[in-house]
């Protein structure tokens, strides 16, 4: 059995490369001429196996077709993460025509039974109140990123591909933290390492949002199961812990032996700075950190139920105090933090 792994030089594609190499799994890996491949398994010591390299991109339908060529089983991982660019239909083209392009190229191979679709939390949409399930499909009426709004339509993308029998199995991770690379889809890493460099110096907002965090090692267990134990046109969400992010930085304080923010940030103050962040990111060509979408979406709940992954995929997320406890020393072990 070969697998395509695609977006395999991410921060979870690249976690998921090991893990199904590890495992022994014969695994293709898409990734760019451009790509990082700093995080891809070479010559592991279990059993001295590598991926193969194929060149591409999911928006290049010849080299994805090739890419397809005598596999049968796809994860599909690959997607743009960021909440704020200056070119918004790069969203689109990656997230949504990435994923038809998948679809298209799996049809025309007659070789794929089954596709492991990553999908996002935020195509679930928001839950404010609330903890959604599985059944919840995104409402459609308002959207807090361009990213959440092209992962929404990339998931109907998928449910009508399922509707017309493709062997799809949709994931949804949460927000995906711990090890790995230091990506915008680490954004745990990301304010932490902002937070114990004094320059986020008070709590973001009040504690009024809620997410739901997903250790990424979790979320790697989860995928590799919907492959072994999923029911194809099933969806599953891989989330955990439903805490918000003050929440986080206080158990950052207990496990470092730190003090605890002071102060509250107002989240109409960081808007403010969102918006000075982008106009920078706009003459230097640097992404910010903080973006008013950014804003946006804290000042709503994303919390979650992963009852079914647990039932039938016999998923088990750790606790978000376990998962920091790991992180945090890992962040100092690469210099980037300090307490």
């Amino acid at each position: 059995m070969k697998i395509l792994l695609t977006g395999a030089s991410g921060y979870l594609g690249g976690r998921l490369c090991h893990a199904l190499v590890n495992r022994g799994y014969t695994v293709r890996a898409l990734v760019r001429r451009t790509s990082d491949l700093s995080g891809l398994p070479s010559s592991l010591p279990t059993n001295g196996a590598s991926p193969e390299l194929a060149y591409g991109d999911v928006i290049d339908y010849p080299s994805l077709l090739d890419a397809c060529s005598d596999c049968d089983i796809i994860f599909h991982t690959v997607a743009l993460v960021e909440p704020w660019l200056p070119d918004h239909s790069r969203f689109f083209s990656v997230n949504v025509g990435g994923l038809k392009n998948l679809l298209q190229a799996a049809k025309e191979t007659k070789t794929i039974n089954k596709i492991i679709y990553t999908s996002s939390f935020f195509a679930v949409g928001p839950t404010d109140g609330y903890i959604a399930d599985e059944n919840q499909i995104h409402p459609e009426k308002v959207f807090c990123t361009e990213y959440e709004k092209s992962k929404a339509a990339a998931d109907k993308v998928a449910l009508q591909a399922i509707a017309e029998g493709m062997p799809i199995i949709p994931v949804y991770p949460g927000v995906i933290y711990g090890p790995g690379k230091l990506t915008t889809g680490n954004v745990v890493a990301q304010l932490l390492i902002e937070r114990f460099n004094w320059r986020l110096p008070g709590y973001i907002g009040r504690g009024n949002d809620k997410f739901s965090f997903s250790h990424v090692d979790d979320v790697v267990e989860g995928h590799i199961a919907a492959m072994e134990k999923g029911r194809i046109g099933d969806r599953y969400l891989l989330t955990g812990e439903n805490v918000s992010f003050m929440h986080v930085f206080d158990i950052a304080a207990i496990i470092t032996g730190t003090a605890r923010p002071k102060f509250n940030i107002p989240l109409g103050l960081i808007e403010v700075y969102g918006w000075i962040s982008v106009l920078f990111a706009r003459i230097t060509g640097k992404l910010p950190l903080i973006s008013p979408p950014t804003v946006h979406v804290l000042r709503h709940q994303w919390a979650y139920t992963c009852d079914k992954a647990k039932m039938e995929l016999d998923y088990r997320p750790r606790s978000l105090k376990d998962g920091l406890e790991e992180m945090l020393p890992w962040l100092k072990s690469l210099g980037v933090i300090k307490y």
